[in-house]
């Protein structure tokens, strides 16, 4: 069973910059892996101990730094990494981001069985790059994804979560599936696993190593944009009043009639 794990950078500060695109900008700056990220190497680890002849394909779309992201994922039990890195995929959208990775995974692990994300980027928060992957790659896809029950070598049970209780599913392969954060501790590395981690090689594909045009990623494939970026600024009007119950009821009567008359 062949797994591509799709991972991403996320900056690590809350003093995020923007580039002149107002796309955020990702050079040179402290970078994490994204948490629901976490969670799907998690689930892709599981899943290989559960049925053994399993080999994960760690792929990230980003700079040349997400390389050691890459490796420390590496070093807790992943097989084989990837990073789609050049110049010409900034600025992408999730639509132009979706084509890339789909584009990546095409080429470099075409048999795959099955492809795993976490549900949502905390720099962006869309839930749209995973199934865009799926759509592009006309494969089927599943959710909000907690946990499995049962896999074998055709497909996968699913335990997913919606706002109205849990939904049990069962999935073929192959397909793509997203995952949501969880309350378990993920694994840590090893020293063992750290050591073999910097000997394996990282493949690095750019534009042309996937069959994309400088017309179909970046910035120039993105159906959208980003118009206006700013932080918002709080305003706190309050006032301390040192009175009982009585007179805060009293009060807070007075304060709903007058906001009524306005």
């Amino acid at each position: 069973m062949k797994i591509a794990l799709c991972v991403k950078q996320v900056p690590d500060t809350s003093d995020i910059k923007w580039t002149e695109n107002n796309t955020i900008q990702r050079e040179g700056v402290e970078s994490i892996i994204n948490p629901f990220d976490v969670y799907a190497a998690e689930f892709a680890l599981k899943l290989k101990e559960e049925l053994k002849n399993v080999e994960i394909t760690v792929f990230t779309m980003g700079p040349n730094q997400a390389e050691n992201m890459l490796r420390k994922l590496l070093a807790i039990g992943c097989d084989k990494a990837v990073l789609i890195s050049d110049k010409k995929f900034a600025g992408a959208d999730t639509y132009a981001t979706g084509k890339t990775i789909s584009h990546a995974i095409r080429s470099v692990l075409p048999d795959f069985d099955l492809i795993v994300c976490g549900q949502f980027a905390v720099d962006g928060d869309t839930a749209q790059t995973g199934p865009c992957i799926a759509s592009m790659l006309d494969i089927p896809q599943v959710t909000y994804v907690k946990k499995f029950t049962y896999p074998d070598n055709t497909g996968l049970t699913l335990e997913r979560e919606l706002e109205d209780g849990l939904e049990t599913v069962k999935v073929d392969f192959p397909s793509l599936v997203c995952i949501l954060q969880d309350t378990f501790e993920p694994r840590r590395p090893l020293i063992n696993g750290i050591k073999e981690a910097q000997k394996k090689e990282i493949r690095v594909c750019t534009m042309e190593d996937i069959g994309l045009t400088p017309e179909k990623c970046g910035l120039r494939g993105s159906p959208t944009f980003v118009s206006k970026a700013f932080r918002k600024v709080s305003k706190h009007d309050a006032q301390k009043y040192e009175i009982g119950v009585q007179e805060s009821v009293e009060l807070l009567k007075e304060r709903i009639e007058n906001a009524k008359r306005k």
